[in-house]
């Protein structure tokens, strides 16, 4: 039968000073995976120290060693010839005493090692700027491009496959009913409540249905769909396209003379665009629904009379102004989902902070987007 291996004994590192040096002892065995010292003493002594001028490394009672034990040595090393301290490795095992020269034969470039940074407030704050703005540029600079797909597109000169805006369409249509509905529904029910509550006290109880049905036809349809979509529809986008980068389809079909923008973003581009109004009058729909069921039970009126008030409610303008959000809303969601796909890095942890990237400035832009349009419905009494 073969030698047992000899029992493994725990690393130290002991410190003693001697005549103006420092001589720092390392016994036992020092492999990688086991629990080795701390270094904070050591490395203490060695620069804050002001009567110690030398170092010397002994190795004489060391076990087995690794990996483990030519790290911190060499951490040591560093700290040691920082301080301007002069050092003896003769005590040292002739392989690890080679590999430490080995280590330290080539000076270190300047800047080669990377530097902690903490940044204060306003350095902090003229960073973000600048990333912000980077990325609004490469927005712009993308939505550029897909314009001039789309004019190619409707000349003719784009390498353009119908089929694909018929599958985007059932992606982004049909499969997303459910949730859009669910959410819907809900939103219109807690207005209701909501106009239930307040309105009763004045008497005013049947315009729950005004509040209900102005408030989801012009805003809250709207824009609630359009969050939905940046998080479902939007993320997908990223994650599909920033996985074909990953996978290099996308290099593959630039190489064959396709252009990505042609064939992989305008018809998810076209069908958004198309799904998102229906999307939001079913989400009106619904909506007013809910709050027909809570206004309903809750007051002392029919459904009858709650969908007459709700008709005069809603005029053209008001619908109309609601669909232009919501083509609007689906032009953001299409363009920064897509866009993070195709700017996705080369790697896995790319494609999910891509799809991240594209949820947070989707909706962001969304909010941005909803305050603008407001401001010009105001502004032009719409």
């Amino acid at each position: 039968m073969p030698d047992a291996a000899p029992p493994s004994e725990a690393p130290q590192l002991k410190l003693s000073t001697e005549a103006a040096s420092l001589t720092l002892c390392f016994s036992g065995d020092w492999l990688l995976g086991a629990e080795l010292p701390d270094l904070q003493p050591a490395l203490h002594e060695l620069r804050q120290r002001d009567d110690i001028n030398s170092v010397q490394y002994a190795g004489t009672e060391l076990g087995q060693w690794d990996t483990g034990l030519i790290a911190p040595l060499a951490r040591l090393h560093r700290a040691a010839l920082d301080a301007g301290l002069q050092t003896d490795s003769d005590q040292l095992p002739d392989g690890v005493r080679r590999l430490l020269q080995l280590a330290f034969a080539v000076k270190e470039r300047d800047g080669a090692r990377r530097e902690a940074f903490e940044p204060d407030i306003v350095t902090a704050t003229g960073i973000a700027t600048l990333e912000i703005t980077a990325t609004l540029r490469d927005l712009l600079r993308f939505v550029g491009d897909v314009m001039l797909s789309v004019g190619r597109v409707a000349g003719g000169h784009a390498t353009f496959r119908w089929h694909n805006v018929w599958v985007a369409v059932q992606e982004a249509g049909a499969e997303a009913l459910p949730i859009v509905g669910l959410i819907s529904l809900l939103i219109g029910m807690i207005f209701a409540f909501v106009g239930v509550v307040q309105l009763t006290d004045f008497g005013a109880g049947i315009y729950t249905a005004d509040l209900v049905a102005v408030a989801l036809v012009r805003e809250m349809a709207p824009i609630m769909t359009g969050i939905i979509m940046a998080g479902r529809t939007g993320a997908a986008y990223a994650a599909q396209l920033g996985t074909m980068k990953v996978n290099e389809e996308i290099d593959a079909l630039t190489t064959l003379g396709v252009s990505p923008i042609d064939y992989l973003v305008v018809p998810r581009f076209f069908a958004l665009i198309v799904m998102m109004p229906f999307l939001t009058m079913y989400a009106s729909l619904l909506g007013i629904v809910g709050g027909a069921g809570v206004a309903v039970s809750m007051l002392d009126v029919t459904f009858v009379q709650y969908a007459v008030q709700t008709s005069q409610a809603v005029t053209l303008s008001t619908l109309f102004g609601g669909l232009f959000k919501s083509l609007v809303y689906g032009a953001v969601v299409a363009l920064t989902g897509t866009q993070q796909g195709i700017a996705c890095g080369s790697s896995a942890m790319a494609v999910g902070q891509a799809t991240t990237r594209a949820v947070v400035m989707g909706i962001v832009l969304i909010v941005v987007s909803a305050a603008i349009l407001t401001v010009i419905y105001i502004n032009l009494d719409i």
